[in-house]
């Protein structure tokens, strides 16, 4: 079993109330093989909720308290990031998940790219569970690259 970013398997958790539905990892989810999660519902925050982006800094400096996550109302949400990091690991612990499949570019769940509001475009590094996870031994897919495998599969 792998965890998965529960919008990616069609649940509406995204900051703006949708999802990014992927068929086929709800097919993979619909066979019991995947379990989502969506660490910034876990971490008190509703949806949808105001966008919120890493300052000047990626998701380990966050766990580090080197930075913040910031709102784009100004308000500090780093308690609600790092609150549902933990619980998703709680999860990944107590049911000896190895690996996770999280949607790329998000402040929590980002794996090797964060979106840049200044510049549009990404940055490089991790959001704050893909670090906690990452930390503690547990193998993070980003959702490109599972996206891609399943497309090599497809056209061989």
């Amino acid at each position: 079993m792998k965890i998965v970013s529960a919008c990616l398997v069609g649940i509406n958790c995204r900051f703006d109330g949708k999802n990014k539905l992927d068929r086929h990892l709800l097919e993979v989810f619909e066979n019991g093989e995947l379990l989502p999660v969506c660490p910034e519902q876990l971490g008190g925050l509703p949806t949808p909720r105001v966008p919120a982006k890493i300052v000047d800094g990626d998701g380990y400096d966050v766990l580090d308290g080197k930075t913040k996550v910031i709102n784009e109302k100004n308000e500090d949400v780093t308690e609600n990031f790092v609150r549902g990091a933990t619980e998703v690991l709680k999860i990944v612990k107590s049911l000896n998940i190895k690996e996770a499949i999280l949607e790329s570019k998000s402040p929590s769940c980002g794996s090797g790219k964060l979106y840049d509001e200044a510049s549009g475009s990404s940055i490089n590094g991790d959001g704050v569970l893909t670090a906690l996870l990452k930390r503690n031994g547990i193998h993070v897919i980003p959702y490109e690259v599972a996206n891609n495998k399943k497309q090599e599969g497809v056209n061989r």
